[in-house]
């Protein structure tokens, strides 16, 4: 049996932290929006400036389940349409 080494999430949220001052939160996610990956961004001077990119490759166990109804359709909507609309490596 064969697993899958990676799964493309697409970007759908970015938030950034009301505990910690400099913290960006990237939420990636499926196209069916039933799972997630999340990265955490530390941005330590003014001028930090790192690539975020439409997609990322992510690990099957790094991946969340999205248990709420709701934000697995938001999800999947903008999962969708940022496939639409962007390559993978697409800088957003």
């Amino acid at each position: 049996m064969s697993e899958q080494a990676t799964v493309q999430v697409w970007l759908v949220e970015r938030t950034y932290s009301d505990d910690e001052q400099n913290l960006i939160i990237l939420t990636y996610a499926t196209p069916d929006g039933e799972r997630y990956f999340r990265k955490e961004r530390a941005l330590t001077t003014p001028g930090d400036r790192r690539a975020t990119t439409a997609a990322v490759e992510a690990e099957p166990q790094n991946l969340g389940e999205v248990a709420d109804p709701d934000e697995r359709e938001q999800y999947a909507a903008e999962a969708r349409r940022m496939a639409a609309e962007h390559d993978p490596g697409d800088e957003i």
